[in-house]
């Protein structure tokens, strides 16, 4: 059985509309910046270097304004202390010079201390040694005394006192100190007497009343104690903020490492779009003066400069490191962007603009330098730590920012001295130099993805 067909009609070819709701999909027109800020935003890591940016020239340009503290006062009962130390001081009334007596002395044998060992003075006693027919030679460490007898730091040789007043250079720690027998001939010539001694933080009454630390109307009773002034990340070696030096130190080292790159990336930049974009002789030409300017020395130049600034020893050279930096770092700028400009040149966009009757001015501005703003940045980001760096080993090796001015290069060269003991002074520095690197360098990355417009024919 066959089925039948029924022939179409002109009613089966009318065409049927449905009611449809269509989802229309706008999108609001975008200047190029706009679009870049959009697709910066996205970018979580590049925001975040954006923030720390922003958050480090808020703490160079207004910080000093709100921590009011001298980055070269000294504080000197509170050297080398790390942050979060005990600032507490015992009022006492000063210690008049020890002749040696022994009135209300305790009992003991041995080394002993006379009295309450503190920063004011530490009071030493021993026993008289036969074997001592050379005198006795006195040493103070402030690390235990192991096998392999250092004794440390000496301090006196006694011919026949049996006593010694240590005040030199005291500070609240403990201390190991050693007497040791000599014969005539000034050798050791018996076992040493050790002791350890744990010295307490004093002030007197005169002396905390003109650091405002009481009252001038207060009378302290005996054993009362006051607090030393606040330092948040500690002291350095000679008892200086180290909050108050990071805050000037950070002036000098993004200046450096700011305005410098700055100044040579946008005369690379003009350099290299101006050989690019003409091409020819002038090309050839510019370019070799590109790398004799690559083939100069850069120490040999610092030095120059310094005797043309009349720069003398102690001083800091920062303006011969900025003109030295201006003048032989731009070479690598203009050599990049000119290999950009001749590679846009030949694009088919700008042959169309060309025939369109776009000038010169347009295709630079429109065109060319939008393209290559990407790698301007990149190379912008990389130059700003290269420039920071420049300044540490410039500062290390005396040619840079010299002390007392403060940089974070030259307070790192200064912490590698006492990083064993006292590694805050190191480890604050070098950490704004670590963020300051990294967060240029994440900024640099997402400022290239967020600038290329290539990418945006791509989503």
């Amino acid at each position: 059985m066959t089925a039948s067909v029924r022939p179409l009609s002109a009613a089966d070819l009318t065409p049927v509309y449905h009611e449809q709701v269509r989802e229309v999909l706008t999108r609001p027109s975008l200047s190029y910046w706009q679009d870049a800020w959009i697709r910066l935003k996205a970018n979580r890591r590049a925001l975040v270097s954006l923030w720390i940016v922003i958050g480090l020239l808020v703490f160079t340009v207004f910080g000093p304004f709100v921590w009011r503290v001298d980055p070269a006062a000294q504080d000197l009962d509170q050297i080398s202390q790390p942050p979060g130390v005990d600032r507490t001081a015992w009022i006492v009334t000063p210690l008049p010079i020890w002749n040696g007596e022994t009135q209300g002395e305790g009992s003991g044998t041995g080394l002993r201390a006379f009295g309450d060992p503190d920063t004011q003075a530490i009071r030493l006693r021993w026993d008289p040694a036969p074997e001592a027919t050379g005198g006795y030679r006195i040493y103070r460490n402030i690390f235990p005394i192991g096998p392999e007898r250092a004794y440390g730091l000496p301090l006196v040789m006694s011919r026949n006192e049996i006593w010694y007043e240590d005040r030199l250079d005291l500070r609240p720690r403990t201390y190991y100190y050693s007497v040791l027998p000599l014969n005539e001939l000034g050798e050791h010539s018996g076992e040493a007497q050790i002791v350890e001694l744990e010295a307490r933080r004093v002030i007197t009454v005169d002396e905390a009343r003109k650091r405002g630390l009481l009252a001038l109307d207060h009378i302290p009773v005996n054993g009362e104690t006051v607090k030393l002034k606040l330092h948040p990340l500690g002291t350095d070696y000679l008892g200086r903020d180290m909050l108050a030096r990071l805050m000037y130190g950070a002036r000098v080292s993004l200046f450096i490492g700011i305005v410098a790159p700055l100044l040579y990336v946008l005369f690379g930049i003009l350099y290299g779009a101006t050989a690019g974009f003409i091409g020819g002789v002038l090309d050839a030409v510019m370019m070799r003066f590109a790398d004799f300017v690559v083939a100069l020395p850069f120490l040999l130049f610092m030095i120059l400069f310094k005797f043309i600034f009349q720069v003398s020893a102690g001083e800091s050279g920062i303006m011969p490191m900025l003109v030295a930096l201006v003048i032989l770092s731009w070479p690598a700028t203009s050599r990049l962007v000119r290999g950009q400009i001749l590679q846009i040149r030949e694009e088919g966009y700008i042959g169309a603009s060309k025939l369109l009757g776009a000038k010169t001015r347009y295709l630079i501005l429109r065109h060319m330098i939008p393209n290559t703003m990407g790698v301007i940045l990149v190379t912008l980001t990389f130059a700003v730590p290269s420039a920071i760096f420049t300044e540490a080993f410039l500062s290390f090796i005396g040619m840079g920012v010299a002390p007392p001015t403060p940089s974070w290069g030259s307070m790192c060269n200064e912490g590698i001295k006492t990083m064993l003991t006292t590694p805050h002074e190191l480890v604050f520095p070098a950490l704004l130099i670590s963020i300051t690197v990294l967060a240029f360098n994440l900024l640099g990355d997402g400022l290239r993805d967020a600038l290329d417009a290539r990418m945006r024919s791509r989503e």
